[in-house]
């Protein structure tokens, strides 16, 4: 039977990361994915990053082409009622965020890996764990029809939220935590130039939108939708229209229509999963929890994630200390949770949300025109959105 340090399930960023801060800090790793090389450059994500996760690339040495196409912003605007107020993220916390592409992100993480020569299974089926509560668990899997097992030390679950990992924890001891929104985001993927420099989230009568992009000549483009809405009724044009009409007057000459690359619809949920460790087990990123996308965490959620737990290895191999694991789940879950409060709230306030009493939104209405009015409430808003520190 093999033998490896780290498995990791998952070869999305979360596990891709994990993968190349271990190898750089001389820890043997893994790395199983149920789906192919392709498929998973094929999901068109999130693409804003906190410093944090910025930093983390750099450390893991990915951050060659993030660092030369990435765009800095420094701010980001949200539209009420047809005005443009502006969040400067430098003047009230000193710091910025960059826009790459989880996409790019992952392919950058996919050649790093490569190039050192540690190994990824794709199309691995039928992944399983035993001994999760001894010193050495076991992972099987199949591929190409022959079974295979691998002892190891830990297990780091990074295979999102529909993956075995989490399902492997006891139900008598698995706690989860959910708020599923009545929308979702009808998504639009163009390569036609962004509507503005920076992201603009709209609070419009209409429904939400979120003006973004992925670089100067590539955009991507969110409507709120209802949760019976069918792609196939929405094509190209209806979007472009739809966009249009919830554009503030001086952006909606700017906007540059084209041929969609990608349309989809994501539903909104909030979810988090308690504890992030079973065991040797241990959960990051989707495995353990799901952020509405209105506060740009997801991606820098899983990040934190696994910053926390490629400490805690590192102390347990290079010097045989536990602390840092045995407290894994406690940092981590602090994080999580205030990401939560922070997605959930900026989703409140800026959608509109279906058979809402007059007095909710009344209250949505006072607390857009507060935070406009104090410089307390967009400094918190600023520091929540360039990240908390880990």
């Amino acid at each position: 039977m093999k033998s490896v340090s780290v498995v990791i399930i998952g070869a999305g960023p979360a596990g891709l990361l994990l993968g190349q801060l271990l190898q750089t800090s001389g820890i043997e790793t893994l790395i199983l994915e149920q789906r192919s090389p392709d498929y998973v450059l094929g999901r068109i994500r999130a693409g804003v990053l906190e410093q944090g996760t910025v930093s983390l690339m750099r450390q893991a040495g990915c951050a060659e082409r993030m660092d030369k196409e990435g765009l800095v912003h420094h701010g980001t605007a949200l539209m009420v009622k047809g005005q443009m107020h502006r969040i400067d993220f430098q003047d009230l916390t000193g710091s910025s965020v960059l826009v790459y592409g989880q996409t790019e992100v992952t392919r950058d993480l996919m050649a790093a890996r490569a190039a050192c020569g540690a190994p990824t299974i794709y199309e691995a089926e039928d992944v399983s764990f035993s001994g999760l509560d001894t010193e050495n668990p076991i992972v099987r899997y199949r591929k190409d029809r022959m079974e295979h097992q691998i002892r190891c030390d830990f297990i780091a679950g990074c295979d999102g939220f529909h993956g075995v990992s989490r399902r492997s924890i006891p139900a008598n001891v698995l706690k989860t935590y959910e708020r599923v929104y009545p929308f979702g985001w009808l998504g639009l993927l163009s390569d036609t130039p962004p509507v503005d420099d920076e992201l603009i989230y709209i609070n419009d009568r209409r429904g939400f939108a979120l003006c973004s992009m992925r670089s100067h000549s590539r955009s991507r483009y969110y409507l709120q939708c209802g949760l019976d809405e069918k792609i196939e009724d929405w094509s190209d044009e209806r979007f472009w229209d739809a966009l249009q009409e919830r554009l503030p007057a001086t952006h909606q000459a700017r906007l540059v229509r084209g041929p969609s690359i990608e349309k989809s619809i994501a539903p909104l949920r909030s979810f988090v999963a308690e504890p992030m460790r079973y065991g040797q087990l241990f959960l990051a990123g989707d495995a353990a929890h799901i952020v509405p996308p209105t506060g740009a965490k997801g991606l820098n959620l899983a990040a934190s994630d696994v910053y926390y737990l490629w400490q805690g290895l590192k102390e347990f191999y290079h010097h045989r200390q536990t602390e840092g694991l045995d407290g894994y789940a406690v940092k981590a879950l602090a994080r999580v949770w205030k990401a939560e409060r922070f997605s959930w709230w900026m989703t409140t306030m800026l959608h509109q949300f279906p058979d809402q009493p007059v007095f909710e939104t009344k209250i949505q209405q006072a607390e857009l025109a507060y935070l406009f009015s104090s410089r307390a409430a967009m400094t918190a808003l600023a520091e929540n959105y360039v990240g908390l520190p880990y």
